[in-house]
């Protein structure tokens, strides 16, 4: 076999970095990955080690190429984790560990949002969360101003990462390439999504510094080259062309082939998101639900993202020393409803669509209860709280089936789940990594090997139904009764129990 011209995708997880390389008919040819670990060092605090990540997209880009020993690269493309804050120095290396999604410690920062002029707040359009950027710095500059005065740029993840990439360290100008584009930037709380550009009048009135903040690119243009440096980690020639990037979920919505509005995509991963593409930068009226830019330039999305997904599905598996596959064999171990047992998944304040209690909780645990049911209650419990999700969300009442993507989409048991609860089709992808993939996608733009991006559509992945709502539709109506009551009794509790017994 010759060579084959290749992209290759990177996509910035939260606790995890893919690798993929496609072909120039969006074949995928080779994947890696590797995992890192999330620091929690004082309650409500989640951060990571930049210097991890960069180990893990040395590990994972060296997997994907032994896949596929018979590629030349040609381009490269980042993806990454929305919201978190990357503050570098002006020689490129992180003042501090990154401050990640989940994060909660800027909570009271919100209070300074909320007193914006009205006028300047409707700009914003999204609801206001603790983990994103902009409440992120006012903390920041707040509580470590020593740390934030010496810092030259507040990154987001992939971003810092496509610094590291295209940065030559022996040069007085190491961070004169940092770039950022517009569906990261819309995620901040300080972008002005009618005008689409930094909010500049929000920021002064915060008080941040605009100088923080990278120029904005286009997600599909070449940001720089591959360095020497990293080309040599990477096993990678240099001066490969680096596309922009995009944040994970723009990036996904280009690597399932959601190109054109009319498609609701379910994204199951550390967090879950549903994702309705849209032609205007329409806000949801009740802030509830985000409205951000799409990677193409043309679009947007709005989206309603549940914070309690596979991050909690994951912690519990760890607490109690489950392997994936076990989590998944309670599903077909224990029948519907768990026996009586319910979980309220709140382990981490969830986005503004919900109004129930902000605590995780066992209801109903009795002594006949096994391992099975607790794994079983939290899978019934997650999906219960995308449901509520998909409600919330204008326009998807509109639509009739899902697309699912990422890896929590695999296991049949839980599709099938999901779609009773859901009550509509789930339609498969042929891939799993479309958050790598789009970024792979972007590098091929970025190259100039496509003009524009409505020539993907020939590349987009096949579909299929997989799962159909059956038999069990109807008893999980019954489950999503009870958890909506669930919800109403312990956000009015005065003492919520933990563990309470019924």
């Amino acid at each position: 076999m010759g060579t084959i011209t290749a992209l290759l995708g990177i996509d910035l997880g939260t606790s995890a970095l893919k690798a993929v390389i496609i072909d120039l008919e969006g074949r995928t040819l080779g994947e890696g990955r590797a995992e890192y670990a999330l620091l929690t060092r004082r309650p409500g605090w989640v951060e990571s080690i930049p210097a991890d990540w960069w180990r893990a997209t040395r590990l994972a880009v060296r997997e994907a190429r032994e896949r596929a020993p018979q590629c030349q690269i040609v381009g490269l493309g980042l993806a990454g984790q929305m919201h978190g804050v990357v503050l570098v120095g002006a020689d490129g290396q992180p003042t501090r560990p990154a401050i990640l999604w989940p994060d909660r410690r800027a909570e009271k920062v919100l209070g300074r949002f909320r007193a914006l002029p009205p006028a300047l707040r409707q700009r914003l359009a999204n609801p206001l969360v603790p983990g994103m950027a902009g409440p992120l710095l006012c903390w920041l500059a707040e509580h470590e101003p020593g740390c934030y005065g010496r810092s030259v740029l507040a990154l987001s993840p992939k971003d810092w990462l496509r610094l590291r990439l295209t940065a030559r360290r022996s040069t007085s100008t190491t961070i004169a390439s940092a770039v950022t584009e517009a569906s990261d930037a819309s995620a901040t709380l300080l972008y002005d999504l009618p005008a689409d550009r930094w909010a500049e009048e929000v920021i002064a009135a915060l008080g941040l510094r605009p100088a923080l903040l990278p120029p904005l690119l286009a997600s599909t243009a070449q940001a720089g080259t591959l360095s020497p440096e990293a080309a040599a980690a990477l096993e990678l020639p240099s001066g490969l062309p680096v596309a922009t990037g995009a944040a994970d979920v723009a990036a996904s919505l280009l690597g399932a082939g959601v190109l054109t509005p009319g498609t609701l995509l379910l994204s199951l991963g550390t967090g879950v998101q549903l994702v309705l593409l849209c032609e205007e930068p329409q806000p949801d009226p009740t802030l509830r639900t985000h409205l951000y830019r799409a990677a193409d330039g043309r679009h947007w999305y709005r989206m309603a993202a549940v914070q309690n997904g596979g991050l909690v599905l994951d912690w519990l598996r760890r607490q109690l020393r489950a392997e994936w596959s076990e989590v998944y064999a309670s599903l077909e171990q224990v029948a519907p409803g768990a026996e009586g047992l319910s979980f309220l998944p709140t382990l981490t304040p969830e986005r503004p669509h919900y109004s129930g209690p902000q605590t995780g909780a066992f209801l109903g645990l009795r002594l006949e209860h096994s391992r099975a049911h607790l794994l079983r209650a939290a899978l019934e419990g997650v999906a219960c709280g995308i449901r509520l999700a998909l409600e919330r969300l204008p326009g998807a009442g509109e639509v009739g089936s899902l697309l699912v993507a990422g890896g929590g989409s695999l296991h049949p048991a839980w599709r099938q789940l999901l779609a009773d609860l859901l009550g509509r089709p789930l339609l498969s992808l042929e891939v799993s990594e479309t958050a790598a993939r789009g970024a792979a996608l972007l590098a091929g733009l970025a190259s100039g090997l496509w003009s524009e991006s409505q020539e993907l559509a020939r590349l987009a992945p096949a579909r299929s139904v997989v799962t159909t709502p059956g038999e069990q539709q109807a008893r999980c109506a019954g489950l999503y009764a009870r958890y909506l009551e669930l919800l109403a009794r312990e956000r009015h509790s005065d003492t919520p129990s933990p563990l309470a017994g019924e």
